[in-house]
């Protein structure tokens, strides 16, 4: 029996080995010109062949259309996400695939798709398997997305130590020192000197973000070490988000090389500090380098060495820098054209702070709604990521559907092509802070709450906003980032007004190129200080 099942193997083999020489033969025996047609024919016929077979599939979801093998449809969506969604969406329904760069791709819009991603168990899908060519490069090794997921809830509730009420308390009044030393001393203001001026956003708020962040989390010292460079440095750390990057964690182009550079000398940089103050037993409580230098152990006794703590420096910083430095970008260039909105904030301001002679105080920012609705919105227009991916782990089924998502493939969700959709958000392209007033749009859907590691936070994820992501990876960052955009926003209304420049024509549309939704250049205002016989 056996004999004779390998007899009709081999003759079923000799037989395909025979059709491949005599295919051979005929190409070969063509003119160059028709073997090249033919040589470039080939991946697009079969790229067809293989689309119409998987359409074929009732188990699988629907896949856009694409011409281009591997890239697929990168250019669409890595110009014009939102854009590409909405087309997609309108074709297809809240549910539909895509091919990027090789990667099946399987999008899942509104807070049902939040849900389906966020809260999925981590059997299902992993956060880690989907960035870590990403983010390795970029933070280090050993942290965040480059390690078992329960280190990473255990690093967040390391972080978590120095994100406490009574730290912002001591932060407000630093981030506001930076500031005003920023205002007096930056060659973008030298308020001292001028009453007037014009800046470029995108290059005043990266180094005010990185300034005020690193006085705050890192300390004085860390601040002193700094200069403008350094912003420059996680700029060039920010390119390693792209999408090439998402398939080639490594290759020999410019913004590659930038990216290594930029993450040696930052790692180095704190690697200095970390160990001078374990030299000189110099470990108190002022910073997020002492919490960590304290209490960076994990549950199995292993503790994190002195390179993975200068590593998740990193990702604190970038995870912050890079998100706020946008989104004050955002909201200096949405008031440039609300005059009415600068003047309603300023008053706020004289009403808290008892007309400018308190002190700017944690306290103080919590009793500044329309301040906070400010961030607020902003955020609802531009969120920081467009796109959060998990890679599926075993095959995974979408509810109510007939479709399973193969291992391999990919999942996204978008919340903040959510955030500007007219049926959540009523004209959810006009910028207004007044739409929280009554803060009914802002719940995470459900009181439940649950400790993932890093302590608890609310379970549901199937609100239309979601600015800081939610599940096991929300950002644990949220509450600086208002506290630290709150100081920088409270500061320039009581001691500027400002305007976009002549060849502005309103907001700038959003850059998608990079993994954070950042405003196209020129990105510019003019200002003028509030009283001209102020010194900072």
């Amino acid at each position: 029996m056996e004999s004779g099942s390998s007899s009709v193997v081999e003759k079923f083999v000799g037989k395909g080995i025979e059709a491949a020489k005599v295919a051979l033969t005929w190409f070969l025996a063509l003119p160059i010109a028709q073997q090249a047609s033919l040589l470039i024919a080939a991946p697009f016929l079969y790229v067809i062949t293989w689309q119409i077979l998987y359409s074929m599939r009732r188990d699988r979801v629907p896949l856009v259309f694409y011409w281009i093998p591997w890239v697929g449809s990168a250019v669409s969506y890595g110009m014009r996400p939102y854009e590409f969604f909405a087309e997609c969406q309108k074709k297809y329904g809240d549910v539909f695939s895509f091919m990027l760069l090789g990667r099946v791709m399987t999008v899942y819009l509104g807070p049902k798709g939040h849900e389906f991603v966020l809260n999925a168990k981590l059997a299902d899908v992993s956060a880690e398997a989907a960035y870590t060519h990403l983010t390795t490069p970029v933070f280090g090794k050993g942290v965040i997305y480059d390690c078992p997921n329960s280190r990473l809830m255990e690093q967040k509730k390391f972080v978590k130590g120095a994100l406490s009420t009574d730290a912002f308390r001591s932060y407000v009044p630093m981030i506001s020192e930076e500031i005003l030393q920023y205002f007096r001393d930056s060659k973008n203001f030298e308020m001292n000197k001028h009453n007037s001026g014009a800046i470029n956003v995108m290059e005043t708020q990266p180094e005010m973000t990185i300034f005020t962040a690193s006085r705050s989390l890192l300390g004085k010292e860390m601040r002193q070490m700094l200069n403008t460079d350094f912003a420059y440095l996680y700029s060039d750390l920010d390119k390693g988000f792209k999408p090439i990057n998402f398939v080639f964690s490594h290759l020999p182009l410019e913004h590659y090389r930038k990216r290594d550079h930029a993450q040696r000398t930052i790692s180095g940089t704190y690697m200095k500090l970390i160990q001078k103050r374990k030299q000189n037993n110099d470990i108190k409580d002022r910073d997020l380098i002492d919490s960590l230098l304290k209490n960076s152990t994990y549950k199995d006794g292993t503790p994190m060495t002195d390179q993975e703590i200068a590593n998740l420096l990193i990702g604190v910083l970038m995870g912050g820098q890079h998100t706020s430095a946008a989104t004050s970008a955002w909201l200096l260039l949405h008031l440039a054209e609300r005059p009415d909105l600068q003047e309603e904030l300023y008053k706020e301001q004289m009403e808290v702070l008892n007309n400018g002679k308190d002190e700017l105080t944690y306290e103080a920012l919590q009793k500044m709604p329309l301040l906070n609705q400010t961030i607020k919105e902003t955020l609802r227009m531009h969120h920081p990521l467009h796109s959060i991916f998990r890679r599926v782990e075993r095959n995974l089924s979408v509810p109510n559907t007939p479709y399973v998502i193969p291992r391999g493939h990919f999942v996204l969700v978008s919340p903040g092509y959510c955030h500007l959709q007219d049926e959540y958000f009523p004209k959810a392209n006009t910028f207004d802070p007044h739409r929280w007033d009554n803060d009914y749009q802002s719940s995470y859907a459900t009181g439940e709450e649950v400790d993932y590691g890093f302590g608890k936070i609310s379970k549901g994820v199937s609100s239309p906003y979601l600015p800081f992501g939610g599940g096991r990876h929300r950002c644990i960052g949220e509450h600086f980032a208002y506290c630290q955009l709150g100081v920088i926003l409270s500061t320039y209304i009581r001691t500027v007004k400002w305007k976009f420049t002549p060849n502005m024509h309103g907001v700038p549309k959003p850059d998608f190129q990079s993994m954070v939704t950042l405003p196209l250049c020129p990105a510019e205002v003019e200002w003028e200080k509030r009283n001209p016989q102020q010194t900072l």
